[in-house]
């Protein structure tokens, strides 16, 4: 398991809070896109292997957004993983549709979450989803069906419409206590090895703010 994010990015996700860690960022307030359109990105997406399957595997993927989080739900679904668990956290956002993830030919998955802020000169778009679960993981209990979270970063050049990525195919987020500092931190744990990598990625359609 790999922890790529604590309570930073999921804050900047969630809250879109301005943490010296990230620089300043403005945070959109809206919670549909400027223009009421759709934003689509795509691009390819590398993924690690990891487990008995080491192969490396090269796809295409498409993004489209046609809503943002706003950030009175944004503080509630905070608020809800604090004083619950990840699955509550699940249930919270599970009915809201603010776009779809796809690779290759697979069915898009709904998004869930989407937060929108600019970072040094990028936009960044965070985006989580209820993820793919397999037949095989559902029968079988495995471990990975606590992972059951897909999460997107994306920077994006605003002048150009280029940019890269990450993504997470398989997502834990939970609240955990930090012995070092004392507080309860938010993290977000990857089940894989290492995150996929967004390449190559091209934003059209309206421009989100």
């Amino acid at each position: 398991m790999k922890r790529i994010s604590s309570f930073g990015v999921f804050v900047a996700l969630f809250l879109g809070m301005n943490l010296l860690t990230l620089g300043q960022s403005r945070v959109t307030r809206m919670g549909r896109l400027a223009g009421e359109g759709r934003t689509t990105f795509t691009g390819t997406v590398l993924s690690y292997g990891s487990g008995f399957n080491t192969r490396t595997s090269v796809n295409t993927f498409t993004l489209n957004i046609n809503g943002t989080t706003s950030d009175a739900d944004a503080a509630r679904y905070l608020n809800t993983l604090q004083e619950g668990r990840q699955d509550a956290l699940l249930d919270a956002i599970r009915n809201q549709n603010l776009g779809t993830f796809s690779i290759g030919s697979q069915v898009g998955r709904t998004l869930n979450v989407v937060r929108v802020s600019n970072v040094d000169g990028r936009q960044r778009i965070l985006a989580v989803f209820e993820r793919w679960l397999g037949m095989g993981e559902l029968r079988g209990g495995y471990r990975s069906i606590d992972y059951p979270f897909g999460y997107i970063e994306l920077f994006i050049d605003p002048r150009t419409g280029k940019g890269e990525g990450t993504f997470i195919s398989a997502a834990q987020i939970r609240f955990k206590h930090d012995n070092k500092s004392g507080q309860n931190q938010v993290e977000i744990e990857d089940f894989g090895t290492y995150p996929s990598r967004l390449m190559n990625v091209t934003m059209r359609g309206t421009r989100l703010q």
